[in-house]
């Protein structure tokens, strides 16, 4: 996870020192030249304040995923894509989506649902921590605020639903069948 942070500092430092606009990269939905968007727009941000909001809760969300499941790529990977081809499909026309609050909302979401759908009890109990200490993220997926990709935390919520579904329903029948 420190790496995977310390590239969206560096990213956002060369943005921020350079002409390159990297923040233009992002995912421009229903354009086919927004399709790279899907994969890099998770590593860049609208400046410091943006990356800061997400650094936290990356840092927390990842340290919990890596250190309770071994699916930590998987799941970073999946959400970056599926949820990414969601606001691809669905985001606001004529908008650019940056950030990795999408892959918050999606390690957030997995860590949730992956301790019932495994059928595991520390892994419930870590869901509830979750939902403790984020809850509030729920908000993050309706239209309130103007200029937030209110369907990339969607969609990245939904891409970790599922792969919490997917994994935890596969790990519990691996357990079983080694029994």
């Amino acid at each position: 996870m420190l790496v995977l942070v310390g590239l969206l500092w560096v990213l956002e430092l060369v943005d921020l020192l350079t002409s390159l606009d990297l923040d233009a990269y992002g995912i421009r939905p229903r354009e086919l030249a927004g399709l790279p968007g899907i994969v890099l727009a998770p590593f860049l941000h609208l400046g410091f304040v943006h990356l800061i909001a997400n650094t936290s809760a990356l840092l927390v969300l990842g340290a919990l995923l890596a250190w309770s499941t071994r699916h930590l790529w998987v799941v970073t990977v999946g959400v970056v894509l599926l949820g990414g081809v969601g606001v691809w499909l669905f985001g606001g026309s004529h908008t650019v989506v940056v950030g990795a609050s999408g892959v918050v909302y999606g390690y957030a979401a997995f860590l949730t649902v992956y301790g019932f759908a495994a059928r595991r009890f520390g892994q419930v109990l870590i869901g509830l921590l979750v939902v403790a200490l984020y809850g509030g993220l729920l908000w993050g997926v309706l239209p309130l605020r103007p200029g937030v990709s209110w369907q990339g935390h969607l969609f990245g919520a939904l891409a970790g639903v599922v792969l919490a579904l997917w994994l935890g329903r596969r790990d519990r029948a691996t357990r079983a069948a080694a029994r």
